[in-house]
């Protein structure tokens, strides 16, 4: 990348090598789809500016979903079933057919160390186990609107650290805005 797009995309220098400010390699990033982008997909249109356009940009990243090897979790499945039936039924039809990650003991063991060492609040479980999996499984992005626990850029470092000390690579935490490169014409 030459020095100009290297300015431009100053923001997206904490994604994967192949991800070039929008632009995708030959290589399919696999991609962890945590509860909030179902959630954005399918809900009504907010009537808050900002939560209107993050819906917004979460349906254009969507509609580029086929340049990434999209998965998902039982943790997924089970918070998108939560809530009114019919809401609950779009967030199932979305994510349906995505690959489930297994949940085993190291994933349970990382999203405690997540919690007590990040610290993360007791609250905050399934956050904690949303990473977890994508870390455990080598997912290389996790993909959330979850700014408050996950996509969070005073806990990230934190986060990476216990991951790392773990010994699993963590996954690169984003936004369905990041993943669009500053593009608006998906």
């Amino acid at each position: 990348m030459d020095a100009h797009a290297a300015e431009y995309c100053h923001g997206m220098a904490r994604l994967p090598d192949a991800v070039v400010c929008g632009s995708i390699s030959k290589m399919k990033l696999r991609v962890y789809i945590e509860t909030t982008i179902p959630s954005y997909l399918t809900a009504r249109p907010s009537r808050s500016l900002i939560r209107a356009a993050e819906q917004q940009q979460t349906a254009l990243w969507w509609a580029r979903r086929a340049e990434f090897e999209l998965v998902g979790s039982e943790l997924l499945l089970e918070e998108c079933s939560a809530g009114d039936p019919d809401a609950a039924a779009a967030r199932l039809a979305v994510v349906s057919g995505l690959p489930i990650l297994e949940q085993g003991p190291d994933a349970a063991a990382l999203a405690d160390a997540l919690i007590k060492q990040v610290p993360l609040p007791p609250n905050a479980v399934a956050d904690a186990m949303h990473i977890a999996l994508a870390a455990i499984h080598g997912i290389q992005l996790l993909v959330t609107w979850n700014c408050r626990h996950i996509a969070n850029p005073v806990l990230r470092p934190r986060m990476e650290a216990v991951c790392r000390a773990a010994g699993y690579e963590p996954p690169t935490i984003c936004t369905p805005a990041e993943l669009l490169g500053g593009r608006d014409d998906a």
